[in-house]
């Protein structure tokens, strides 16, 4: 393996491990209480790429299986390390859904120790090594994995690049 990957591993794994360690896995969505279903709901979904704006719009999701390249299929549905007892809408299926809808690629990784994917890439942009893609929730950074967080209607979804 050479030193640039294996940098990019242990960031990558930093940067994971600490947004999943950082709040308990079940973590309540503000102003929204109580569990959820998984009935569709419809969220905004911006990217925004170290060059702008890469995508944004509304889409209609649900939790499900999501597949990614360097990722595999896995489940994507809230109950990802038993943050909720039932499946529920979560960002990252949200990314995947706007992804396959509106035709554009995206790529994660799958960490089995977190039962979550981290975005590696969306369309063609990378971090590199030099920054990770941010998950925010109406303008605040979620403490859990894109798969563990619960979306609500009208909620808006961020993926930004972060530099390091």
């Amino acid at each position: 393996m050479t030193t640039t990957l294996r940098r990019r591993a242990l960031t990558t794994a930093a940067v994971l491990g600490l947004a999943l360690t950082s709040a308990p896995a079940a973590a309540a969505h503000p102003g929204h209480p109580g569990h959820g279903s998984n009935a569709p709901v419809r969220v905004s979904v911006t990217v925004q790429g170290p060059e702008g704006l890469l995508f944004r719009g509304k889409v209609r999701t649900r939790g499900h299986d999501v597949t990614t390249p360097s990722g595999g299929t896995h489940r994507c549905d809230g109950t990802n390390a038993g943050a909720h007892p039932t499946a529920v809408p979560t960002p990252t299926a949200a990314l995947d859904d706007a992804a396959r809808t509106r035709h554009f690629d995206w790529d994660g990784t799958w960490y089995p120790a977190f039962d979550d994917f981290l975005v590696e890439s969306v369309k063609n942009v990378s971090g590199g090594g030099v920054a990770y893609w941010n998950i925010s929730v109406n303008g605040t950074s979620i403490p859990v994995g894109g798969c563990q967080f619960k979306l609500n209607p009208g909620d808006r979804v961020a993926f930004t690049w972060t530099a390091f």
